[in-house]
């Protein structure tokens, strides 16, 4: 099979589908490898170790792109890159179509078989692809959320663990999925005040159990949320409806009630976000203020510790690579459930209900 590996173009994201570590296990196995010049260059993976692991060097994105049978990102594509999709390939990357109607209908015009990684499955549940870049999020969240907390970024000019004889600032995470209990243990670490929202009464049980108590946890009911994110320094939205849009769960008219300089920081916003006034940011413009209250929305957060998330996801791609390389994909999807779980767009349709419903768009099974 031939397999492309095109640079990424989205704002700062220096993340690339494959390293050579990854390249040289397909290549091993008789696979072509074509990777766009540069495509890893700014985390470290120069040309040469591309080469040496066997793929072929090509100048630029047409060709990367035009060469291939599979197309392995890590970003859902541009526009211009969904330009030049054809029928007969397929894209394997981050999708979250959900909050993104144009990048749909422009991968439906395509024709291209699309497999999103936020929603391949696991036979334990999971969602394997989207795990380890969850984990980064969630721990990045923690660490934004206390720069911002600074004065200087029109944050409360509170430290997060506090100081000896000073509180600790209040945390207050929505949602405790992989994001959220690696963003509590973050913030346990940083020894701030940590207060975990969730509905679902056994994942709060396995939260308590895990971090021993030092993690207050609640039902995240719409009175004892709000109740919460007034007394909050810090509020991480960790909410995730996998391939659905992100519910709102604080609205615009509940920042009136927040501390002045409390800080908002949406890991969901990749599905739209779940505050009311979540909106796209990036890493070169990653926050705004309304109503005093700092948001930090960037779209790929993972992408600030690039090397690091490259890494831990091709840890978990790799497989699904080397499965439908081997087999076809035609067949890799045929015969694993978990992979066809990813497929959101084929011949021209969407084939994920939830990302469907969430575009009002028709529903191919």
């Amino acid at each position: 099979m031939k397999i492309s590996v095109p640079k990424e173009i989205k704002n700062h994201e220096y993340r690339v589908g494959l390293v050579p570590h990854s390249v040289a296990e397909l290549t091993h196995l008789g696979h072509e490898v074509f990777v766009e010049t540069q495509a890893g260059a700014a985390i470290g993976f120069s040309d040469a170790d591309y080469a040496a692991a066997g793929a072929t060097i090509l100048a630029t994105a047409e060709e990367t792109f035009d060469i291939a049978d599979l197309i392995v990102k890590v970003k859902e594509p541009q526009l211009a890159e969904c330009a030049r999709l054809k029928q007969t390939q397929t894209l394997f990357t981050y999708l979250h179509l959900a909050a993104d109607k144009p990048q749909a209908e422009a991968l439906m015009a395509s024709g291209a078989t699309c497999i999103a990684y936020e929603t391949v499955t696991e036979p334990q549940g999971g969602l394997p692809l989207l795990r380890p870049m969850s984990e980064v999020a969630g721990r990045i969240s923690v660490h934004v959320g206390a720069t911002y907390l600074h004065k200087a970024f029109g944050g409360r000019g509170v430290l997060l663990g506090g100081v000896p004889g000073v509180a600790p600032a209040k945390v207050v995470i929505i949602g405790g999925g992989v994001s959220g209990v690696n963003a509590a243990q973050m913030a346990i670490g940083l020894s701030a005040d940590v207060t975990l929202f969730d509905i679902n009464p056994h994942k709060l049980i396995e939260i308590d159990h895990l971090f021993h108590g030092r993690v207050k946890t609640a039902y995240s009911s719409k009175a004892a949320l709000a109740d919460a994110i007034k007394e909050a320094d810090l509020v991480i939205g960790a909410v995730l409806i996998p391939g659905a849009a992100a519910p709102k769960l604080v609205s615009k008219a509940q920042l009136k009630t927040m501390k002045p300089g409390a800080v908002l920081v949406d890991i969901a916003i990749d599905q739209g976000g779940c505050f009311e006034t979540s909106h796209a940011t990036t890493h070169q413009d990653p926050i705004y203020i309304v109503d005093g209250i700092v948001h930090y929305c960037v779209a790929n957060m993972p992408g600030a510790v690039a090397r690091t998330s490259t890494l831990a996801l091709n840890n978990a791609t790799l497989p699904f690579v080397v499965k439908m390389a081997q087999m076809g994909v035609s067949a890799a999807l045929a015969a694993d459930t978990h992979l066809k779980a990813g497929l959101n767009v084929a011949n021209g349709q969407i084939t994920y209900k939830a990302v469907a419903d969430a575009l009002d768009l028709p529903f191919a099974a």
